[in-house]
Formats: structure tokens, C-alpha cells, sequence
């Protein structure tokens, strides 16, 4: 039989853009938000990504605003923008920190859905959470008082739940056989590569998932389950691949620690 390790990292070459994201919210936002280029070519080369998609993919970002370069002498760097740092860190509290599910819903008389609502009549309709943007004119929080039984169907005809419990299962699938006996003993770089991998795929299901009321997911709903093999498995790989970010990634002052307030952090939230 395969060893799912090594199917996993011998895989197809995941989306150059997509991993890069997860390369910068992974190892680098907590650790000053600067890689030098050679760096980033280095660690995509290992997943199967050339240099030219790198390129191409941190012009891209570049553009649409979420990198910016720098050069020093004959290297180049990049750096998230002060956008993109809100961004991921808002990301990392979804994957690292999640918060509660919410009980209530917010519900707008009237309006275009902002993002996290979707339309409702002719108003819309979101989770009601801290820190919601709310939509101009009458805003209602409300409570499930009765037909809670029907609140699954309805939410499944507003929001993309079965696309979103697919990216679950297949995550499930995919990193389920990784046992401690699997994981035990890898080399440190192997061990950063298969956490990349394993936060690329983990954060498409999770930053898509609209979190919503427990009442209104299906019985079989696998975000939890998705959520503490993730869990299990960052902590188990982290010390491994710290030291091999401590050891081979590099910003415009040096090599970058092998961990930071912020890094110490996720793992005290994973923990818990």
C-alpha cells in the first residue's frame, strides 16, 4: 500500500497562486510578512510548482494588491500589504482560533447582500456574529422559535453547503490516514511540506464555510471532524517544520525564526 505521506507530496502540483497564499498566511505573516524570492522558489519547487508559475502567480498578487516587492541589491522581496495582513490574520483566527458558532441570525429589511449575507426576500440574511458589517436601514437579530426541523433544507437553498461539506470530506480522505505512526520520524522538511499541504486544502473548506447556526447544518455536517484532524496534525508536524523554516526561509535581514509570539499563539489555540 502507498504511504499517504508520500502520496501526498507526490501529488499533483497544487494551484501556484493558492499555495503561495498559504505559504505567506502559514509561515510567513507570523514572522514579519517578508520572504525573499529565492525562498518562495525554493519551497514550491519541493511541491512541483516552477519557478516561472512563482513568478507569475506573485506578479499576480502583486497586482491585485496583496504583495508588494522590494530589491535589494541583486535579490528580490516581498511583503504583504497592510490589506493583505488584515486579511490573513482574520484567516488564521477561522483556522487557528475558531470562534463559537453563532445561535441567532441577523436579518435586513432591506438592501444588496454585503459579504457573509446572502439575499432574503428583499432584504438578506447572515449568522448574526461580532463584528458583522451590517447593512444600512433596519437590521433584526432573531431567534429559531419553532420549525428548527426545516432550517437544514433552508439553509442548504441560500448557501453552498454540499460544496463546502464536499471540500470537508475530501480533506477528510485525503489526510485521514496520516496516523502518528505515519508522521513519526519525519525529516524536517518533510514535515513542513506536508503542513503546507495540509493548511492549502484545509482552508478552502474552512474560509468557505458560512458558519452557521448548529441547528441549520445537516446531521452529518463534517466541519468538527475536518477541524480536529487539522488540528491533530498541524501540532504534530509543527516542530518539524519550524525548524525547517528557522533553517531555509529567508527575509531581506536574514533567516527567519524559527517561531514568534505569533507562531506560539496558534499553537497554544490549537491546543486547547
Amino acid at each position: 500500500m502507498t504511504d499517504p505521506v508520500q502520496r501526498i507530496l507526490t501529488s499533483a502540483p497544487p494551484r501556484a497562486s493558492s499555495f503561495i497564499v498559504t505559504i505567506y498566511g502559514d509561515v510567513v505573516e507570523p514572522r514579519g510578512s517578508v520572504l525573499w524570492m529565492g525562498t518562495l522558489i525554493e519551497c514550491c519547487a519541493r511541491h512541483g510548482i516552477s519557478e516561472s508559475l512563482v513568478r507569475t502567480a506573485v506578479s499576480r498578487l502583486v497586482a491585485a494588491g496583496r504583495l508588494q516587492g522590494e530589491r535589494i541589491g541583486r535579490r528580490s522581496f516581498y511583503r504583504l500589504s497592510a490589506a493583505a495582513q488584515t486579511e490573513f490574520r482574520q484567516a488564521g483566527q477561522i483556522l487557528f482560533s475558531p470562534p463559537s458558532l453563532p445561535a441567532d441570525w441577523a436579518i435586513a429589511l432591506s438592501g444588496d447582500p454585503l459579504p457573509g449575507w446572502v439575499a432574503f426576500g428583499s432584504g438578506a440574511i447572515a449568522p448574526f456574529r461580532a463584528g458583522l458589517v451590517l447593512p444600512a436601514g433596519p437590521v433584526l437579530r432573531a431567534a429559531t422559535i419553532s420549525g428548527a426541523n426545516d432550517l437544514p433544507g433552508f439553509a442548504a437553498g441560500h448557501w453552498p453547503l454540499a460544496e463546502v461539506a464536499q471540500g470537508y470530506r475530501g480533506f477528510l480522505d485525503r489526510f485521514g490516514g496520516l496516523t502518528p505512526q505515519r508522521t513519526q520520524g519525519l525529516a524536517d522538511a518533510d514535515a513542513l511540506a506536508l503542513r503546507l499541504r495540509l493548511i492549502d486544502e484545509y482552508r478552502h473548506a474552512a474560509l468557505a464555510d458560512p458558519r452557521l447556526p448548529q441547528d441549520a447544518t445537516p446531521v452529518d455536517w463534517p466541519a468538527a471532524q475536518a477541524h480536529d484532524l487539522f488540528r491533530d496534525l498541524y501540532l504534530r508536524l509543527s516542530a518539524g517544520a519550524d525548524r525547517c523554516v528557522g533553517h531555509s526561509f529567508a527575509d531581506s535581514v536574514g533567516p527567519l525564526p524559527e517561531a514568534t509570539p505569533e507562531t506560539r499563539a496558534r499553537m497554544k489555540a490549537l491546543s486547547r
